[in-house]
């Protein structure tokens, strides 16, 4: 197995599944993170027709390579009927809740999802996320730690991680033992008040691969490095949602072009 393309299809939730495959194989992806959410092609009151989204898509010889959705058993049974071999997660810390606290309650449910997660042979990735989150790679290792992998693994995800974290060969570092998956979006932290103002306010904005704060070229050479063989997913997550068709199209070239 070498680098495998997938992109998160939240973007086009209202186009069917047979224009969604012809889509994203025309881009050049390989496979897509499906969102198993309401209002989307498979929500999770109707998880059992992802098999059938899976055979709908490869006729366009696109796979289902993780879905972002529920943890529950349904969704598992449906993932392994399907072939979807992920189900991505992310850690948000609930408001009133300590830092330590949200990493004791995360590893009871992973201890409780063990056994179905070995049944089905299904695999929960666990992404990183700025703010209130479980938010870099160095949070990631500490809330993974003793899991097999095969079953809990880690999504990093280079731009989260280079607005609210570390450099990246050392988050690769810190998550390599359980790397499943590589997102690739990116990001800065974009000033939203005036020199004027008593305090300075800030928000995150989503932008090109080449145009963040996420070295790209520096991922891709770490990742190179370290022989990494897996799915690289690009979320297509742009401040300028009208632009997405146009941007994730040159984002799959420029991720090629430095893989190659």
């Amino acid at each position: 197995m070498g680098i495998v393309y997938s992109v998160f299809t939240k973007p086009w939730k209202t186009i069917e599944l047979a224009r969604l495959g012809a889509f994203v194989s025309g881009l050049g992806f390989d496979g897509i993170e499906l969102p198993v959410r309401p209002g989307y092609q498979v929500e999770p009151e109707t998880v059992a027709t992802l098999p059938k989204a899976a055979r709908v898509l490869g006729e366009f010889g696109v796979k289902i390579l993780s879905v972002a959705g529920p943890t529950d058993e349904a969704t598992m049974a449906a993932c392994a009927e399907a072939g979807v071999p992920t189900i991505r997660v992310m850690a948000p810390v609930e408001k009133g809740e300590s830092y330590i606290e949200a990493e004791m309650r995360y590893r009871r449910t992973y201890d409780a999802l063990l056994p179905l997660l070995d049944k089905h042979g299904v695999q929960l990735g666990v992404q990183n996320h700025n703010g209130r989150f479980v938010a870099n790679a160095v949070g990631l290792k500490r809330l993974l730690e003793g899991y097999d992998p095969k079953f809990l693994g880690a999504v990093w995800d280079a731009a989260h991680e280079a607005i609210n974290g570390n450099e990246p060969d050392l988050a690769l570092d810190a998550v390599w033992s359980h790397l499943c998956m590589v997102n690739l979006k990116n990001a800065y932290w974009r000033r939203t008040s005036g020199p004027e103002a008593d305090m300075a306010t800030w928000q995150v904005y989503w932008t090109t691969g080449p145009q963040g704060k996420a070295s790209w070229s520096r991922v891709v050479d770490e990742l190179k490095a370290r022989g990494y063989a897996g799915v690289i997913c690009l979320t297509a997550e742009y401040s300028d949602e009208e632009a997405v068709d146009r941007l994730i199209a040159r984002d799959i070239a420029f991720a090629k072009g430095l893989f190659a």
